[in-house]
């Protein structure tokens, strides 16, 4: 992966270039910690040669794996980083499409890139935190918390 600051005023803004073969997610995420990322916002275009989709399952309060082992087209990818327990937490919803012109989507679990992925993403000057939430089992982002507030 290569990446580049493009934009170093209030809001920094990055461009992450991944090359074929890839893992997406974990290269992301040590990017993140890289650059203490805490309250970042991104969207990517690109194509995957396999990846792995997450459905959230309500009862079981775990994600059920949807495995995509076909060159895929990257249609929509966005998502976030925020921090839960202090590192950076990244958070992604992609939607494929296949040759045949259907679409699969979901939250984006793990992906081989082949190309290519283009990634923006912006660095907000303020934080996002994560906090358990018990009804759905998930580290949800927590706007309470007060702008600054690392800990």
């Amino acid at each position: 992966m290569r990446s580049k600051l493009i934009n170093d005023g209030s809001e920094k803004t990055y461009a992450l270039i991944f090359e074929s073969g890839e893992e997406a997610i974990s290269l992301l995420q040590r990017f993140a910690k890289d650059h203490a990322l805490a309250a970042s916002r991104f969207t990517a275009i690109g194509a995957f040669s396999s990846a792995t989709l997450g459905y959230f399952d309500w009862e079981q309060k775990d994600y059920e794996k949807i495995a995509v082992n076909e060159q895929v087209e990257v249609l929509s990818l966005i998502g976030d980083i925020s921090l839960e327990d202090g590192e950076p937490k990244i958070h992604v919803h992609a939607v494929f499409g296949k040759r045949d012109g259907t679409a699969h989507g979901g939250h984006l679990l793990q992906a081989y890139v082949r190309p290519t992925l283009e990634i923006i993403l912006t660095e907000s000057p303020g934080y996002l935190r994560r906090s358990f939430d018990a009804e759905s089992g998930l580290a949800l982002i927590d706007i309470g918390r007060s702008e600054g507030d690392r800990t």
